[in-house]
């Protein structure tokens, strides 16, 4: 080309150095324009079908735990059912048989002291003085008592003994020393060895 052509063109019409080439998408000159194609979905779920056999084995097992334990659950309900029941009979039962040894004890009780009721009849139907009757018939109904266990608790003389003895009184004496039974009310008895009725007394001071 000529001078003259140049100068005809103008320099606006001259090709610029530092312009850029549009490179078409995708070309191997524009590296940041190729985009790697997205994982293919046989991918992305080949892990959790690789832990599916597990977690259905888990499943399983869990299950036959469960199933274990609501067997032994009914065992032992089953048991403590049974032994609720036979408590309870053996309740009624010793209930029963408590009541036969009480009803035989009184029965064995009154049948002794008949004769005690009989003898207190006759003196009532005898004339004159009845004293000997009533005190011989006092003393059948004492020994009748006291094979039952019935004992009287020694009080005139004694040293008061609150635990089997009742201060109803108290009264000053030179001829007793202190705390000492000097008069009985009302005799006390024991029972097969326990009070059952404290002497009522009155102590010196």
């Amino acid at each position: 080309m000529s001078n003259k052509d140049r100068k005809e063109r103008g320099p606006e019409e001259e090709p610029r150095a530092e312009e850029k080439v549009e490179e078409p998408q995708g070309s191997p000159v524009d590296p940041a324009s190729v985009q790697e194609p997205p994982p293919a979905e046989d991918a992305r779920e080949e892990t959790p079908l690789a832990e599916e056999p597990a977690r259905e084995e888990e499943l399983a097992r869990l299950r036959e735990e469960l199933e274990t334990v609501r067997r032994e659950r009914d065992e032992y309900l089953d048991a403590l059912r049974r032994l609720k029941a036979e408590f309870e009979n053996s309740r009624k039962r010793m209930e029963r048989e408590t009541q036969r040894i009480r009803e035989a004890a009184a029965e064995r009780l009154v049948a002794e002291l008949l004769p005690v009721l009989d003898n207190l009849d006759r003196a009532l139907e005898a004339e004159g003085d009845i004293r000997e009757g009533v005190r011989a018939t006092r003393d059948q109904l004492t020994d009748v008592l006291t094979r039952e266990g019935l004992t009287p608790i020694a009080s005139d003389g004694q040293h008061f003994d609150p635990s089997v003895h009742e201060a109803v009184m108290s009264q000053p004496s030179e001829e007793h020393e202190e705390g000492t039974i000097i008069q009985t009310f009302e005799r006390g008895y024991m029972f097969n060895g326990r009070p059952i009725r404290p002497a009522k007394v009155v102590v010196a001071t």
